[in-house]
């Protein structure tokens, strides 16, 4: 290695809480490190809330790729990567999640030949029609360090083929900083910032098979209605998918208030009092997990078993979703709930002390891919 310079790239709103406790448990035990950030998410409550809300550094460098499609937006990620790897020569390439930051990172550093480490490895839904199951494959193939988040995981990374000495069960350092800032989600200023008196739920939705056809943005909102029959619903709506979702009657219900997407702390503020809670994204069940809230995942998979095992979160279909929304909130939430094995807080420290062996050559895994 030329350096023992580590890279991080980060580019969208779930790779920050993954980030920020990893970083700061390598700047503990002295290695020299950069954070990159890509600009996939580039609005303040998208991205520059999380550096704030999170002690994360400011980046060193932002390449400011913005949004576009898959294609283009990958392929600026590309360009603007190779140059600075080749500048900055890093003994390491940190990269977190599934989005198009991860896989552009992943493919740039291994054609340079510089080292590899992905933090949530392992993870499938082994549904190729979602962008993230190809770039998590794809990032998982190239990558020298492997950190699983769940025991599944490291069924699929052996069932794949990958060498057993590249993989790391350390837990998810996402939970690390929800532990870390458990005392600042506060569900009684939520409910006093959104005028909520009642049970309420709160909901996410942006995937691709929710939002991007009319007739199954129609058919969501069909059910989100039934909820809203219900309990009062906050949506805190992400960009992608808005208008769609507006034109097909979401906003129609005087039960269901879109809002704004929000920063960290607020959001899980709010999750933290609801309910229960819709959604189509990963790292909401592994938060409501921990959280201890009811979680109904729109989606016919999940690449996150263990919250369905070990947690509180259900798998549902847009037609089921009323009906089992009913049920949840008449039961009410649990006082007891199981939670992951190693999703402890500790993770951060565990990736960083693997790092940190092996860019100072000292580790099995500074050998190289196997």
């Amino acid at each position: 290695m030329s350096s023992e310079l580590v890279i991080h790239v980060t580019g969208a709103r779930p790779n920050f809480p993954k980030a920020a406790p990893v970083i700061r448990a390598l700047e503990a035990l002295g290695v020299a490190q950069e954070l990159v950030h890509t600009g996939q998410h580039y609005d303040d409550a998208m991205a520059k809330v999380f550096f704030r809300q999170l002690a994360l550094p400011q980046p060193d460098v932002d390449l400011g790729v913005g949004s576009g499609s898959h294609a283009r937006q990958t392929a600026a990620i590309m360009t603007g990567l190779e140059e600075l790897f080749l500048e900055r020569r890093p003994a390491l390439v940190v990269v977190y999640g599934d989005v198009n930051s991860t896989v552009g990172a992943a493919l740039v550093a291994a054609k340079l030949g510089i080292a590899i480490a992905h933090v949530e490895a392992g993870l499938r839904s082994f549904d190729r029609t979602m962008p993230e199951e190809i770039n998590r494959v794809v990032t998982d193939q190239l990558a020298d360090l492997l950190f699983a988040t769940s025991p599944d995981a490291l069924t699929h990374l052996g069932n794949e083929g990958v060498r057993a000495g590249r993989v790391h069960f350390v837990g998810n350092p996402m939970i690390d900083t929800l532990l870390a800032n458990l005392d600042r989600f506060d569900a009684d200023q939520a409910r006093r910032d959104h005028g909520l008196t009642g049970d309420y739920v709160v909901a996410t939705l942006h995937r691709p098979g929710n939002v991007d056809d009319p007739a199954d943005a129609a058919e969501l909102v069909k059910a989100m209605h039934s909820v809203a029959d219900l309990a009062e619903i906050v949506v805190p709506l992400h960009p992608r998918g808005r208008a769609r979702l507006e034109a097909a009657g979401l906003f129609a219900h005087d039960r269901l208030r879109v809002i704004d997407p929000l920063g960290y702390v607020e959001f899980l503020g709010l999750v933290r009092g609801a309910n229960a809670v819709v959604t189509d994204s990963g790292g909401v069940q592994e938060e409501t997990t921990i959280l201890g809230v009811p979680c109904l995942t729109l989606r016919p998979n999940t690449e996150r078993p263990v919250t369905i095992t070990h947690g509180t979160n259900r798998l549902v279909t847009r037609a089921d979703l009323g009906f089992v929304a009913s049920q949840v909130l008449s039961a009410g939430r649990s006082t007891d709930w199981p939670v992951p094995p190693l999703w402890d807080g500790k993770a951060g420290e565990r990736i960083a002390a693997i790092i940190a062996a092996f860019v100072d050559g000292k580790g099995a895994a500074g050998e190289g891919r196997g």
